[in-house]
């Protein structure tokens, strides 16, 4: 059982939950960059939440079924199409052997998750079947799916659902996104008046805006407060002694650009971080499309774990919804 490629979409890839536990060694946890998205189409056809999938940015792939299955697709709003005619998203979709899923122009968001019964079935690396390009890890040789590939199959564990997943139980950005920031260890090393810029301001996403990482600008720059070059630290006052790097962490080298590190960023460098952006709305950035505006809103750890739990609590109605 196969999935035929007969176009790839843009940078489209294999993901599943990603590969954590290996960050000491470089590795980074990767996985689907909006992972409630990812586990919703999962239930939808009756996989295991945390099965591969397949994750498109922008543009959606064309794909042939050599068996009768099940399929759905989540995430940014993309007209989802079988055999030319729109199907609905976020649902439960059955197709028949010989039946070509393709997708209309992107309206809203940027990534779709597609999850097909049985998940994609490629071989388990480090834990994982994640797509990680930059180390040729995981997915088909370590890269995007490319024309003429055919995606293995699982076998299905469960039934899919028998209702879609109601407007009310998904998560997209707003205009402006708010994406909350706890400040982080290295806060001391700017400006009181730079910290209050910060949060105040309304940034925009930049091109560069990737699995790596989201750049944005349009606020002020970020001014330093004055200090001696430490010793091993480099010259520019965004420098520090080199440091490990939290997932979601916002660098800002030269004090102007804001860049918040995803789910294939590197462990770890010589840049100071301003914060962290909250596990809760990681989700939410690689929804954000480039030029998208978005603020940056300040929390305590309180209302970090707060937004943590509220996340979880979503993830459990969702479960309920489509048992």
């Amino acid at each position: 059982m196969t999935l035929k490629v007969h176009n790839p979409g843009l940078a489209t890839t294999i993901q599943d939950m990603g590969r954590p536990g290996y960050f000491h060694l470089g590795i980074p946890i990767g996985g689907a960059m909006d992972r409630l998205a990812l586990r919703s189409a999962n239930l939808l056809v009756g996989n295991d939440e945390t099965a591969a999938g397949l994750e498109a940015v922008f543009v959606g792939p064309t794909l042939e079924f050599t068996t009768d299955s099940c399929v759905a697709v989540t995430g940014a709003d993309m007209p989802v199409k079988l055999d030319g005619e729109e199907v609905p998203a976020n649902a439960a979709v059955p197709v028949r052997k010989g039946q070509v899923l393709s997708f209309g122009y992107l309206k809203a968001g940027a990534r779709i998750y597609i999850a097909v019964a049985g998940g994609i079935d490629v071989p388990v690396a480090l834990g994982s079947r994640s797509t990680y390009p930059i180390g040729a890890l995981g997915g088909i040789d370590g890269r995007a799916i490319a024309k003429g590939d055919e995606l293995p199959l699982g076998t299905p564990p469960r039934a899919p659902a028998r209702q879609p997943l109601p407007d009310t139980l998904r998560r997209m950005p707003g205009s402006p996104a708010a994406l909350r920031v706890l400040p982080g260890l290295y806060w001391h090393r700017i400006t009181e008046a730079a910290g209050k810029n910060f949060f105040d301001d309304e940034w925009k996403v930049a091109p560069e805006a990737d699995r790596m990482g989201y750049r944005f600008r349009g606020g002020r720059p970020v001014e330093f407060v004055e200090r001696e070059q430490p010793f091993g630290a480099g010259s520019d006052p965004s420098n520090i002694v080199d440091s490990c790097y939290p997932y979601g962490s916002i660098q800002v080298p030269g004090g102007t650009e804001p860049i918040v590190l995803h789910r294939d960023a590197v462990s770890g460098g010589g840049y100071f971080m301003v914060g962290t952006v909250v596990s809760a709305d990681m989700d939410l950035i690689g929804q954000l499309q480039p030029h998208m505006p978005a603020r940056f809103v300040k929390v305590d750890m309180e209302g970090a774990l707060q937004a943590r739990a509220d996340r979880r609590a979503l993830m459990d109605r969702i479960r309920a919804h489509l048992a």
